[in-house]
């Protein structure tokens, strides 16, 4: 992991194993990532993933493992898709000037036998405390393959309160409290609509555990068009999950009838950005 940040921004682990993705996310000494209070997955990249602040699912799919189409050995998708574990190779890191930036390529090999680009960008505004991520996928294969995508950002419950809220106008009433759905836990997934400069916003807090603090999060909308929102209380899981989705809550083939699969043809690329503040 390496740590990177600027003035009010917290600071986040970047993981070089992983695509990097964010480890912990440290705010005045206290890590707001869930560690270990979240759901055996079965999975060892997800579990790993699962134990951090921000993860990426994709390209290649993204939530369940579904059969690979036409596969003769009957393979699954790997959980969430084949960008997880996926080491990187670092092209920036600077801290000057009272910012900070770090970018990364990571080639990736895709479950399918296909393969991706991955072109990362962070970059940490010191005056405001925002941390942005772009990021662009590019179809290094020799075939058209479907692309999709997913942030999870994965807060620990330990920190909340009764006073902690969701806030967004993608939410029913404009939020509600964070114990949303049956105990003890549950998962939804609405259009993040905009907010008329095609990014979404919402917000998650105040959080007294660290100062009172609130997690804003905004995303675009373009190529990410939905939220989906899940939290996990049932030990040892304490966990929330934020995650700006490129498609609906269903499964992959009734995207496919549905004409919602996003084609990239060889070497076509795709764009996602996503920032955040804990203020």
């Amino acid at each position: 992991m390496r740590a990177l940040k600027a003035g009010k921004s917290p600071t986040i682990f970047l993981d070089e194993t992983s695509l990097f993705d964010i480890g912990a996310c440290v705010v005045d000494g206290i890590d707001v990532a869930p560690g270990r209070a979240i759901p055996d997955d079965g999975d060892p990249r997800i579990d790993h993933s699962l134990e951090g602040f921000l993860f990426t699912c994709g390209p290649d799919h993204i939530r369940h493992p579904e059969p690979i189409k036409g596969d003769a050995n009957g393979r699954k998708y790997p959980l969430h898709g084949s960008f997880s574990s996926h080491p990187v190779e670092i092209t920036r890191w600077s801290t000057e000037g009272g910012n900070a930036n770090a970018g990364a390529r990571v080639p990736l090999v895709l479950a399918d036998g296909g393969t991706a680009l991955l072109e990362r960008e962070w970059t940490i505004d010191g005056e405001t405390g925002e941390v942005s991520l772009n990021d662009r996928v590019t179809n290094t294969s020799d075939a058209a393959r479907p692309v999709f995508h997913m942030y999870h950002m994965n807060v620990g419950a330990r920190l909340f309160d009764d006073a902690v809220k969701l806030q967004g106008a993608m939410f029913d009433g404009g939020g509600f409290g964070w114990r949303f759905g049956e105990e003890p836990g549950g998962v939804f997934c609405v259009p993040a609509g905009n907010d008329g400069d095609g990014w979404a916003t919402m917000m998650l807090g105040p959080i007294t555990a660290i100062g009172g603090r609130t997690l804003k999060v905004s995303f675009r909308t373009d190529t990410l068009p939905y939220l989906q929102m899940w939290r996990n209380q049932q030990a040892p899981a304490d966990v929330m999950g934020i995650e700006p989705v490129s498609h609906r809550w269903v499964s992959r083939s009734e995207l496919e009838a549905a004409g919602e699969f996003h084609m990239l043809n060889p070497g076509e690329n795709r764009t996602y950005g996503l920032r955040f503040s804990i203020l």
